[in-house]
């Protein structure tokens, strides 16, 4: 099998598309051996992305993580994804179904965009010590759990250490959560680092953490109704605004995909 390996916005992934029946495998056991950063091809998830129809163009995307569980939304994933079917089918709008959830996605020259639906919030809901701080961690539910903290200076936390804390909090059991800290960075932007459950470890970028980075900070008034800038690890910015149908109820968040390079599994 042909795959790609592409990352949106520093999160990256083995692409697979359009995969034959007869190749059907056992993708969590897959994805364990292809994302591991020293023997396989490295990645922090796998995708497999099938077309379902072309008019309307709609497809099936499947994400496994790192560790081989199921991703019930991943962002950058569907990013990854609507970009190859604009490569390989010239499909700038389409649908993407992930776990069952409908997504739009858009296909620009300078950006690739997908929704994100917003579900429960859940302010002040576990409190942890950083820097000798007592702070708060807001729940916000984008197609998968997250956690927000706010913090003074984003690059002075471990995240890494107090992420796995929080990840497996007894609060958040039993599915535990992905964890996210912010720091307000200018207007309407942000800055942001992130622990991502599955992966278990701080990834470079997370398109539904950036969505929840957002809608906490517009509750904590951090910032406003307009379109924020995501700046991540990556140094590759999401961008979180608002759908115009739905505004309460959906994010667009977008941003670069890249292709880094190609070849054949063995």
């Amino acid at each position: 099998m042909r795959f790609r390996k592409v990352h949106g916005a520093g999160n990256d992934f083995v692409l697979l598309t359009d995969v034959a029946p007869a190749n059907v495998r056992e993708w969590p056991k897959e994805a364990e051996r292809l994302c591991a950063r020293r023997t396989g091809v490295g990645a922090d998830g796998l995708v497999i992305s099938s077309l379902l129809t072309h008019e309307p163009a709609v497809l099936e995307v499947d994400c496994f993580n790192a560790d081989g569980s199921v991703a019930t939304m991943c962002g950058n994933a569907l990013r990854c994804s609507a970009w190859a079917a604009q490569q390989d089918h010239g499909y700038n709008e389409m649908r993407l179904r992930m776990a069952g959830v409908m997504h739009e996605a858009r296909v620009t020259d300078e950006s690739v965009w997908v929704t994100a639906e917003v579900g429960m919030v859940d302010l002040r809901r576990v409190q942890t010590v950083i820097n000798g701080k007592p702070t708060w961690f807001d729940s916000v539910h984008t197609g998968t759990e997250h956690v927000v903290a706010i913090v003074d200076d984003v690059d002075a936390v471990d995240a890494a250490l107090i992420g796995r804390l929080v990840r497996h909090h007894e609060a958040l059991a039993p599915l535990g959560t992905n964890v996210n800290f912010i720091q307000p960075f200018g207007k309407q932007a942000l800055k942001i680092r992130t622990y991502e459950r599955g992966v278990e470890e701080e990834t470079l970028s997370c398109g539904s953490g950036a969505v929840a980075a957002v809608i906490v900070a517009r509750m904590r008034g951090l910032v406003g109704l307009r379109p924020v800038t995501v700046h991540n690890r990556a140094g590759e910015p999401l961008t979180v605004r608002s759908h115009n149908n739905r505004p309460e109820q959906t994010q667009w968040v977008g941003g670069p995909v890249t292709n880094t390079f190609e070849g054949v599994l063995a």
